[in-house]
């Protein structure tokens, strides 16, 4: 079987949703946990896929000149490895950032102010010939918990989603990688874990209850859209997906 490496920065975002959607669709996980010592490899041999989770480190360093976090540069390596090798990649929010700063993207603080609960996204036009997003419809659901944003995309990258307070919303760079700004893992539990105590909500001045509350009411919808995302992944992954997003058909077989 073939198999997705996962990194997961945070222990509160796990793959979750995405994780269960991925291994339907073919894909065996092995999952790293750089947070808690787990060390990263040097290279992509003998992995079908890339998936770069999310976390409440930043992207970018701090103004010492520290990472984010200590395993964070050599996550930007093995995501400029990807790109170079091909090698299907998903990164979500943390996980897009760092895709963005590893081909000399820029990350910042937002002016905007944090993004916080459920959301809509707008489909840019050249997501009808993007092999992902193509079906992805014209505003789709999301949820967003960040405070950082995505400034400037990389050179060459496509922009596939936008929404106004925050422009860069999804992208591709080269033809086998994507970063989505927004989350599509969470389920009720995960949302209701980072709500507690959450400074960005008392910053916000939001009420966590009613932010959970809003979250789970939009999941099934979430699932109506990113599941059979995550399936179109995978089957890229697995050879099953062409570059255009078309199922590869098998030749028949004679008798």
């Amino acid at each position: 079987m073939a198999t997705a490496l996962v990194i997961e920065n945070d222990p509160t975002d796990d793959a979750r949703r995405l994780g269960e959607w991925l291994t339907e669709a073919g894909l065996e996980l092995s999952v790293i946990r750089p947070h808690a010592g787990d060390p990263l490899p040097a290279d992509l041999d003998g992995y079908a896929a890339l998936v770069v989770l999310g976390g409440d480190q930043q992207a970018f360093p701090y103004p010492d000149g520290k990472p984010g976090a200590p395993w964070l540069p050599a996550v930007e390596g093995l995501l400029r490895k990807a790109v170079r090798h091909r090698v299907p990649t998903l990164g979500v929010c943390l996980g897009a950032q760092l895709l963005a700063t590893a081909h000399a993207g820029t990350v910042e603080r937002s002016p905007s102010g944090p993004e916080v609960g459920p959301a809509v996204v707008g489909r840019r036009d050249a997501a009808e010939n993007d092999p992902l997003f193509r079906y992805v419809p014209l505003i789709p659901d999301v949820l967003q918990w960040h405070t950082d944003g995505i400034t400037e995309l990389p050179a060459g990258a496509t922009l596939l989603a936008a929404s106004t307070r925050f422009p860069h919303q999804a992208f591709r760079l080269g033809d086998r990688a994507w970063g989505l700004q927004f989350h599509i893992e969470c389920d009720a539990d995960m949302i209701a874990q980072w709500a507690t105590d959450s400074a960005v909500l008392a910053e916000l001045d939001y009420d966590p209850e009613l932010v959970v509350a809003a979250c789970a009411a939009v999941l099934a919808d979430i699932e109506d859209v990113w599941q059979p995302f995550a399936a179109r992944f995978a089957a890229l992954a697995l050879g099953e997906l062409d570059d255009s997003g078309s199922r590869r058909t098998l030749p028949l077989l004679g008798h």
